[in-house]
């Protein structure tokens, strides 16, 4: 028996960084997101071997152990372990031995909200086999706990959230981590015309954004009005960005995403650096409208807003960097579990 499930990762739009404690606590954040078509994936075979084999085949990285009620957090495959000893404290179960097999169309540390996301995966394969009554907020919440609580890594709340709900949503964050998911209904072409004019780069590096994050927070915690007024400004941009793609005002978009890259650059440092800079430069001299850093800054991925048909000569700009402009598209569906007999 094999439990699958799949999760899609995201392009955070606007008010990033809003969601993470202590900010999103003391003011409230707000975030606008689209989960795309890239994915992570998990799997569950059930063996009869009395072993626990966890692996990582994007990254060609596994680890085995006698059956026990908890695995080892040692640095490697550690989301893995640490969703397995979670569901074994809250939901105990019996087992003859399993391989969690996992894959991510993303790298780690590039910003599409990849880590969480594969929580979310590995989550969806536990609740699939063992038939947990969780719902989408649970299992969000529960996400967001293995990671931020159990493994104690910095981070947001928006991801595990896209991951588990999909679709384009606004999404609000409140003290006590109390979270209001609010799907938007953008017409179809507005949609069609955001997917075409919005350009998904690669940077070819990847980073470690618990130290930009960890920053973040401490500017918040020390009362720095330079960072916590540039996270109200992106509070504000997410909101301008929901009307703008409610109302089909897609000629802002560039505009809206200008104005936040401008202020994300303030939250702390490393969000940018001269290779984002010229990057950024470079695709705005070529059409490009705005764009942003995805995720929490340094590397990774970058969007691009390419109106009418600007795409395709930014598209041949960003390729002299020695990165990857990635096909995508947006999807309508979060977590999705099934079973293979």
């Amino acid at each position: 028996m094999i439990y699958r499930s799949k999760a899609p990762l995201r392009i955070g739009l606007a008010g990033g960084g809003t969601d993470v404690s202590p900010y999103s606590d003391q003011y409230g954040g707000a975030i606008l997101n689209a989960t795309i078509s890239l994915s992570a994936n998990a799997s569950i075979e059930i063996t009869n071997d009395q072993k626990i084999t966890v692996e990582a085949l994007d990254r060609k990285e596994e680890e085995s152990f006698d059956v026990a009620n908890a695995l080892p957090i040692n640095g490697k495959l550690d989301l893995l372990k640490g969703v397995y000893n979670r569901i074994q404290k809250e939901y105990p179960f019996t087992t003859t031995g399993f391989r969690l097999s996992t894959f991510v169309d993303a790298p780690a540390g590039s910003g599409l909200g990849t880590s969480s996301t594969l929580v979310v995966a590995i989550l969806g394969a536990f609740v699939e086999m063992l038939k947990l009554p969780l719902g989408d907020y649970d299992i969000a919440h529960l996400a967001y706990e293995i990671e931020r609580e159990d493994l104690q890594l910095a981070g947001g709340k928006q991801d595990q959230y896209a991951a588990t709900f999909g679709g384009v949503n606004f999404m609000e964050f409140y003290e006590g981590n109390r979270v209001i998911v609010n799907p938007l209904r953008i017409r179809p072409e507005y949609l069609h015309e955001l997917e075409n004019n919005l350009v998904l780069y690669f940077t070819a590096t990847s980073r470690e954004s618990a130290s930009i994050i960890k920053e973040q927070v401490k500017n918040v915690n020390s009362k720095n009005e330079k960072s916590i007024e540039a996270m109200h400004q992106l509070k504000e941009q997410s909101k301008i960005m929901k009307e703008a793609l409610l109302k089909g005002k897609l000629n802002e978009i560039g505009e809206v995403l200008d104005f936040g890259f401008q202020q994300k650059r303030q939250m702390a440092a490393n969000i940018s650096n001269n290779s984002i800079e010229e990057i950024y430069t470079a695709a705005k001299a070529t059409g490009a409208t705005g764009g942003k850093i995805s995720g929490a800054g340094g590397g990774g991925f970058m969007i691009f807003y390419c109106p009418k048909n600007t795409r395709y000569a930014v598209i041949e700009r960003l390729n002299t960097f020695g990165g990857e402009v990635k096909n995508y598209s947006f999807t309508k569906y979060g977590l999705t579990t099934w079973t293979i007999n």
